[in-house]
């Protein structure tokens, strides 16, 4: 998992709103309460299903969604399309125990911004929340490298919408990079990668950094992809 943020994007000085979508009581109002003592975080809400996640969403406008992936009322990778239907700008963070590879994938190409386990201490969680909220992948590059090649492939090509830079940037994603690694690599500023990583990401249709590398690989868009 990168630890490593850029500062949260939802405002200058605003907190970072983040819901928690979890059926495991303890656990998720556990992780609210150590969002609200952070200065930088609010937790919205805590949701037990999938329905109430939905309704949150609407009401409560958060920038985060933590999301368990086996929730009582459905899959919660099946739910992320749902949720970011509801609010495009949602970075969505699966909370996971055990999953498999083949829902990390589904998840990734579901949008999530990226994975944190339930194992890891609660400053590495709240660190994952403020990655997710500046646009970064939270995912370490070990994990990267294994689902990326177990990423589907096959589709039409938009290589020619992507400029030259944006390529770039693209391949330096694949390489688990992260948005200040990138612009130390290519001597520009952080707020010139998110803007790269925005346009590619709208062009490619794509709601997180995860998701347009996603859809890079099925389109042919990386080097041996």
């Amino acid at each position: 998992m990168s630890g490593q943020h850029d500062g949260p994007e939802p405002g200058e000085d605003a907190p970072i709103r983040v819901l928690v979508v979890d059926d495991h009581e303890v656990l998720a109002t556990s992780l609210a309460a150590v969002l609200d003592r952070e200065p930088d975080l609010r937790s919205v809400g805590v949701a037990p299903t999938l329905e109430k996640a939905r309704s949150l969403v609407r009401t409560t406008t958060p920038d985060v969604v933590l999301l368990d992936h086996r929730m009582p009322d459905g899959d919660g990778v099946a739910a992320i399309a749902d949720l970011l239907r509801l609010r495009p700008s949602l970075r969505i963070v699966m909370l996971t125990a055990s999953a498999a590879d083949h829902v990390l994938v589904s998840a990734i190409e579901a949008g999530a911004s990226g994975f944190v386990s339930k194992t890891r201490s609660l400053n590495e969680v709240t660190a994952a929340v403020r990655a997710a909220a500046s646009g970064e992948a939270v995912i370490s590059p070990e994990m990267l490298a294994r689902l990326l090649p177990r990423l589907h492939r096959g589709g039409r090509s938009r290589h020619e919408e992507l400029t030259e830079r944006e390529r770039e940037v693209l391949d330096l994603v694949a390489d688990g990079l992260t948005n200040s690694a990138i612009a130390e690599r290519l001597v520009v500023s952080v707020h010139t990668v998110r803007n790269h990583i925005a346009n590619l990401s709208a062009k490619l249709g794509a709601h997180s950094k995860l998701e347009a590398l996603s859809i890079a690989v099925r389109e042919g868009l990386l080097p041996d992809s």
